[in-house]
């Protein structure tokens, strides 16, 4: 009996001690995003991270930077191609700064609903379609897969109900030729400025709305300054995952799989979860006493945003055209 035991805890220590080597040596790389990790890039770094882990048994992990540690993303896109950093999520917006095309997922009102906005971004072709994208005018740094935080909407001090409530407001848009043509269709003044500026501009009125997702405006604390949101769920919050090159070229067959299927993760449980997420944070402001107009008429920035979708796709080229029509084909 004492030999089986002893054998047991040979084996057992064996086993600890291979997980521990196992840990010991697991090599760590760079994640940086700019957003808090409360919000869905926290949640899209987490699944990565995971799976990352599961398929390398431990041989590799990643170290999360949140809350712009490594730059605004602006900044860290110029990085993420230097190899300064090794994987990085950006918005499809700000990505339009290295790969123009991607301003295409910015059009206005291209995603129906939010059921829409999941299934969309977890759907192969699109993933495909924009991953080509980006390998065809990106050479320094590669996009691994798509995720989302969900719907856009305007928030400032005042209400917005219809399309006329716009008219001659200065709204901080991302910096990408998509917004400058849409927003000015409904009557408003585009202002670009960093992400990290927004809080200050709109507390000194230097801009008189902003937009972005829920969770987000929660996350940011812009509520204190800004407390009144109109869900106009006017534009998708997504985004890509990107993985430097430098890195990328250093990777077996085989890690290079197990990096692709981490983010093949995200793709796959990501967008419903940052749904979830936005309800949450709604729920939880109401209750501070956060006003949301919910009543807004969509009818009114529709119909000047259908006109331009196609313009917009076709300016910015085949591949931008191409994603606007998987887009609208999924159901």
């Amino acid at each position: 009996m004492s030999t089986i035991r002893s054998a047991a805890f040979a084996a057992a220590m064996l086993a600890f001690a291979a997980t521990g080597a196992s840990a010991a040596d697991a090599k760590h790389y760079s994640f940086g995003y700019d957003q808090p990790h409360t919000t869905a890039y926290g949640i899209a770094a987490d699944l990565f991270d995971a799976k990352l882990k599961e398929l390398s048994h431990g041989t590799m992990t990643i170290d999360q930077f949140p809350g712009a540690q490594l730059g605004q993303e602006p900044q860290m896109l110029q990085k993420i191609r230097t190899g300064d950093i090794d994987f990085m999520i950006s918005s499809t917006a700000n990505a339009a700064t290295v790969s123009p095309q991607s301003g295409v997922l910015s059009i206005h009102y291209l995603f129906r609903s939010e059921e829409h906005l999941v299934k969309a971004i977890a759907d192969p072709r699109l993933v495909a379609a924009v991953r080509e994208m980006f390998a065809e005018t990106v050479k320094d740094a590669h996009v691994l897969t798509l995720a989302t935080m969900g719907l856009r909407d305007l928030y400032g001090k005042k209400e917005v109900h219809k399309i006329g409530d716009l008219k001659n407001l200065k709204i901080r848009v991302q910096a990408t030729p998509t917004e400058d043509a849409m927003f000015p269709a409904y009557g408003a003044q585009t202002v670009h400025m960093p992400f990290g500026s927004v809080y200050t501009s709109l507390q000194t009125g230097v801009v008189d709305m902003a937009e972005n997702g829920v969770n987000v405006y929660d996350s940011n604390k812009h509520y204190e300054v800004a407390p009144i949101m109109s869900m106009t769920q006017h534009e998708a919050n997504n985004n890509v995952v990107w993985v430097s090159d430098k890195l990328w070229q250093t990777l077996t067959a085989e890690q290079k799989g197990w990096v692709q299927a981490a983010a093949d993760e995200i793709a796959a449980k990501e967008p419903s979860a940052a749904v979830a997420l936005e309800h949450k944070s709604q729920t939880k402001l109401e209750k501070m006493g956060v006003k949301f107009v919910t009543d807004v008429d969509k009818a009114g920035f529709i119909a000047a945003a259908t006109p331009l979708q196609d313009k917009i796709a076709a300016d910015l080229g085949p591949a931008a055209t191409k994603i606007l029509g998987i887009c609208r084909s999924i159901q």
